[in-house]
């Protein structure tokens, strides 16, 4: 008899079916796809951002949705937990911009690989399958029903099948699906952390240009800027992504009821003085040029175009007849370079998921259901979702600690 069914080997699935076991609770791991940590593997660009090292008061500051319902759980496996769980395992960590915490070895397949000797270790058993349906019975979970026709009678379980994205990885939905035949409400999903589509006209004209330590400001309906990040930003044919643009993504939820714009610093690094300075030693060295052909020294040339539409020079115009006002215009347009957003991409090329199990229905103590006793819920799956920089992922170990600590309980094995 199988004490705890963990369903998805994700990052959460795996922690939490090794943590159930180390307590002694006789676990089965099922997974849909051939290998486990599918999603994980890639996480990072590959390199894997496993936590961030902080406090936990910081870690739910950078959790937008389901902060306050996650203050048990984070605290009750925190960021120095984490690092010391994966050092404990011969994981050798490092913390770099943004107190990310990383393999030393920046492979993210390293993580993978100490978890599934972690779970070998504590004899997990670990079964490729794909679970259709979670079996109840007067109100409490009995087993768990596969496509492959197979009943497992269990005491608990724990769902860890993950959200919608990356749906290469085997996030399908499935859980959703097995969570509201029993009851469960579902928040409505979405993508987070997702690339934004704007302008096409605008943005196609510089597909592929990359700009590198840039400024990036998010506005919302004409207020004061909502979000600030400094870093990389990639133009595409249907937008902008990139580092900066994912994390402004997660703090734009609202569209359809709200406009969104961006603002691009191009040369944070200069204030208005210094940078007006630089524009006139350009005029100055190329006063006998056109316009258009005046800043190859200042920006990049896929770009020059836009910059010098967005002025309301004509390109045309010699250097030398530039007069202050539109010299200042250039100015505005360097330090504040505008990009409206219409918005995100498909949540199936978000990293996260925003949405999900609705938060009301499990207890924030033990992430267990308060619709059937001896369901968990852990990772992605719930409706909780954090910006970038390990935060993430540090749900996925705290809620799958507290899961599994919670359905290994003697009581909770039949």
């Amino acid at each position: 008899m199988t004490d705890v069914i963990v369903i998805g080997a994700g990052a959460a699935g795996m922690f939490a079916a090794g943590v159930a076991a180390q307590r002694g609770a006789k676990v089965l791991l099922l997974e849909r796809n051939d290998i486990a940590g599918k999603k994980l593997r890639i996480t990072g660009k590959g390199r894997c951002n496993l936590t961030n090292d902080c406090s936990v008061n910081d870690v739910l500051a950078n959790i937008p949705t389901g902060g306050s319902f996650l203050h048990s759980a984070v605290n009750g496996f925190t960021p120095s937990d984490v690092m010391g769980f994966f050092s404990s395992l011969g994981v050798p960590l490092k913390t770099e911009r943004g107190s990310r915490v990383f393999p030393q070895s920046d492979k993210a397949a390293d993580v993978v690989k100490a978890l599934l000797a972690c779970l070998d270790k504590h004899a997990v058993t670990y079964k490729r399958a794909r679970a259709r349906k979670l079996i109840h019975k007067g109100g409490r979970i009995t087993g768990v029903a596969t496509y492959c026709g197979d009943e497992i009678n269990c005491g608990a379980a724990i769902l860890a099948t993950g959200g919608m994205s990356y749906p290469a990885t085997g996030s399908s939905g499935d859980g959703y699906k097995m969570a509201e035949e029993l009851g469960h409400s579902i928040t409505p999903l979405r993508g987070s952390l997702v690339p934004l589509v704007a302008e096409p006209g605008l943005c196609m004209r510089m597909q592929g240009l990359t700009l590198k330590n840039i400024r990036l400001s998010v506005f919302e309906s004409g207020k004061k800027a909502i979000y600030e990040d400094f870093g990389e930003l990639l133009f595409t044919h249907f937008g902008i992504s990139g580092p900066t643009v994912l994390s402004a993504s997660a703090h734009m939820r609202e569209f359809g009821s709200k406009e969104y714009h961006v603002l691009i610093d191009l040369k944070p690094g200069l204030d208005e003085t210094k940078l007006d300075a630089r524009i006139l030693r350009d005029f100055n060295k190329f006063s006998n040029r056109e316009f258009s052909n005046a800043l190859g020294e200042l920006l990049n040339r896929m770009i020059i175009p836009p910059v010098i539409e967005k002025t309301g020079i004509p390109p045309q115009t010699k250097v030398h007849s530039i007069n202050r006002e539109q010299r200042k215009a250039l100015l505005r347009v360097l330090k504040s370079f505008r990009v409206d957003i219409t918005g995100p991409r498909p949540i199936d090329e978000a990293v996260i998921t925003s949405g999900g199990i609705c938060l009301r229905e499990i207890n924030p103590k033990t992430m267990e259901s308060k619709i059937v006793r001896g369901l968990y819920f852990a990772g992605e799956i719930i409706d909780a979702d954090a910006y970038t920089g390990g935060y993430n992922l540090q749900i996925a170990w705290s809620t799958g600690y507290a899961a599994a600590q919670a359905s290994s309980k003697p009581d909770r094995q039949l």
